[in-house]
């Protein structure tokens, strides 16, 4: 039966799709009449997750609002923020997993952009991710540049290596093959370090992800009619990097898409540092007017309550998008157990100012009540279908604008039915 759904959702994904081809210099090409406007024929499927999701609720109005809207239609909506593209399923920043997000309905995809040895910029998580997320450590002479080469478990030592996108070149780069994050802390050989696939994801797309410089990725969305949703990775080497300074690479992100000839309202740049931000407000205002500021001190209890009290702050100095993880902004009314806005929620409001979240999709079973992005409200979480629960908060009580998502289906499956 799992294959049997496996094989279904995958067709469901792909068919009738149009997939950009890679040229022979490696770029992607994408016209725009592939794009979801440019084309009268491009079907937003759904797949199984979200009815299953669905079925899952606690009965009540919610679920019977959902249920009614099972055969939809369903449309690409901007809400939806495909969150590396469709990383449940498909590799992270690959042109598989945009593809998917695409075909989900995501009417914004992100990439996270780093930049390599030679000063280009590609798409990737982290910057130094790509022992977990791509086959390096396969690849004996690019491995060997590896800021921290491979070496194995031993005698209760874990397992260790550390490849980072400024070790190598982009055309370096784009010579490697992208696969499902994870690494194995046990390994004994590179095969056993790469084969660490979380338990709620899936091995089934991960033969050879296509990875994207950013430029690829800029023409590939654009091709679409989509929007973006760049992220300015923090850097994990010592700043200026060989003469690279923090503040040409926030200027370099945005001159590739002035470059592009993108309008400045299809993208949102990301960053979880206050000084890109404050950069592109005072030297690229129309796309600092949607910068988004990635804001991670609500990681802990201090940094909760000195981040709520300062939101008033980062708004008089011209923020007007914040973006903690979801779970800061619930909490359970200790009166009646309902999930409620949280204190930061309600102070961002106040500031006026817009909020996005992150990242659905990434917690596995709910049925325990959940991890990190339910830890507010675990004591009411007992059900996969309690997702939704959550997620209409956010929306009606909240009111999130948009909501970055492993899994685009889900939050397409809620925003055509609310109609947002």
């Amino acid at each position: 039966m799992h294959c049997l759904l496996a094989a279904s959702l995958f067709l469901g994904l792909v068919s009738g799709a149009v997939i950009p081809k890679r040229t022979g210099n490696g770029n992607v090409n994408g016209s725009h009449n592939q794009g979801n406007n440019g084309n009268s024929k491009f079907n937003v499927q759904m797949g199984p997750r979200p009815y299953y999701l669905v079925e899952d609720m606690d009965d009540g109005p919610l679920k019977e609002k959902l249920q009614s809207c099972s055969e939809g239609p369903f449309k690409v909506s901007d809400f939806v923020f495909a969150h590396r593209g469709a990383p449940l399923q498909f590799p992270e920043h690959t042109l598989e997993s945009y593809s998917a997000a695409r075909r989900m309905g995501a009417g914004a995809i992100e990439c996270d952009v780093a930049f390599t040895n030679d000063k280009q910029l590609v798409c990737r998580h982290a910057q130094c991710d790509l022992h977990t997320t791509t086959d390096i450590l396969n690849r004996t002479e690019l491995a060997s540049k590896c800021t921290t080469p491979f070496t194995p478990a031993s005698e209760g030592t874990e397992a260790e290596a550390l490849c980072c996108t400024s070790d190598i070149t982009q055309a370096e780069f784009k010579t490697l093959c992208g696969k499902m994050d994870g690494f194995n802390p046990n390994a004994t050989t590179v095969e056993e370090y790469l084969d660490g696939t979380p338990y709620f994801r899936t091995d089934l797309y991960s033969t050879c992800g296509t990875v994207l410089t950013h430029n690829e990725y800029i023409d590939l969305v654009d091709g679409w009619d989509l929007k973006y949703s760049p992220e300015l990775k923090t850097p994990e080497v010592e700043m200026p990097f060989e003469g690279y300074t923090q503040e040409q690479y926030a200027q370099d992100m945005i001159d590739a898409y002035k470059n592009a000839s993108i309008d400045p309202s299809r993208v949102w740049a990301q960053s979880f540092l206050p000084d890109d931000i404050f950069y592109w407000i005072e030297n690229e205002p129309e796309f600092g007017a949607q910068a988004v500021y990635l804001d991670e001190r609500v990681d802990t209890p201090e940094g909760y309550a000195n981040a709520t009290a300062s939101l008033a702050e980062l708004a008089a100095r011209g923020v007007q998008i914040v973006a903690p993880a979801f779970f800061a902004l619930t909490k359970v009314d200790n009166a009646t157990g309902a999930i409620v806005p949280s204190e930061y929620a309600l102070a961002a409001k106040a500031a006026g100012l817009e909020i996005v979240t992150w990242s659905l999709e990434r917690s596995g079973w709910l049925n325990e009540g959940g991890d990190y992005y339910y830890q507010y409200v675990m004591p009411v979480i007992n059900n996969d279908g309690d997702l939704y629960a959550v997620v209409d908060v956010l929306v009606q009580q909240v009111g999130i604008t948009h909501f970055f998502t492993d899994w685009p289906a889900t939050l397409t499956y809620y925003a055509s039915c609310f109609g947002i």
